[in-house]
């Protein structure tokens, strides 16, 4: 299986690089294939442009700089995405990388008002590797922002029944050194056995 795997966090020393490679060597275990893109090692920018806002319905008038990127969601099976939770939220970048790459024509198309059209029907599961720094219980009042946005919006433009697998340290702020070793483990476990 090809994946795609989009890593997000600034520091290259973090517990966010850890779960990132745990999930690498989950993937590499199964024997998948990896594209990993790294969005801040590589410099994305995650603006934009108004030239870009302006051409936004128009497929061909997408950002070389995105080229790449949309190239590789095509050639996925499957996407992984590891980032950590700031303000019950993606990080920015994060964020930016969707509104730039997933665009219309690309993600999906327009089949009327207010009906969606997948595009991106290649991609067959996604799983989500992050961790929050609140407990289980606040993320629920909170109505769990990012866990909406992938399910709700993310996973209809890929194909029919894609799954959606979600492994998140909670309470990160306040967890143990071996809570966090478990942690890394169960997606380093979980991870080798998707098949």
């Amino acid at each position: 299986m090809r994946i795609l795997l989009i890593y997000c966090h600034p520091v290259p020393e973090s517990y966010a690089a850890a779960l990132r490679d745990a999930a690498l060597q989950g993937l590499h275990a199964a024997g998948h294939t990896v594209e990993m893109r790294d969005l801040y090692a590589e410099g994305f920018d995650p603006v934009l442009s108004p030239q870009e806002r302006r051409g936004y319905y128009d497929p061909e008038t997408g950002s070389d700089a995105t080229a790449p990127h949309v190239a590789a969601l095509r050639r996925a099976d499957a996407l992984v995405l590891v980032y950590p939770t700031w303000w019950f939220g993606m990080p920015a970048m994060l964020k930016g990388w969707i509104d730039r790459v997933w665009r219309p024509g690309i993600a999906f198309q327009l089949g009327g008002p207010g009906v969606l059209q997948p595009r991106l029907t290649n991609i067959r599961r996604i799983t989500v590797v992050t961790t929050y720094g609140s407990p289980r219980w606040l993320l629920w009042l909170v109505g769990w922002p990012d866990w909406r946005l992938v399910r709700r919006g993310i996973r209809p433009l890929c194909a029919p029944r894609c799954r959606l697998d979600w492994l998140a340290l909670t309470n990160m702020d306040a967890c143990t050194a071996d809570a966090r070793a478990r942690f890394l483990a169960k997606v380093r476990r979980r991870l080798a056995a998707q098949g």
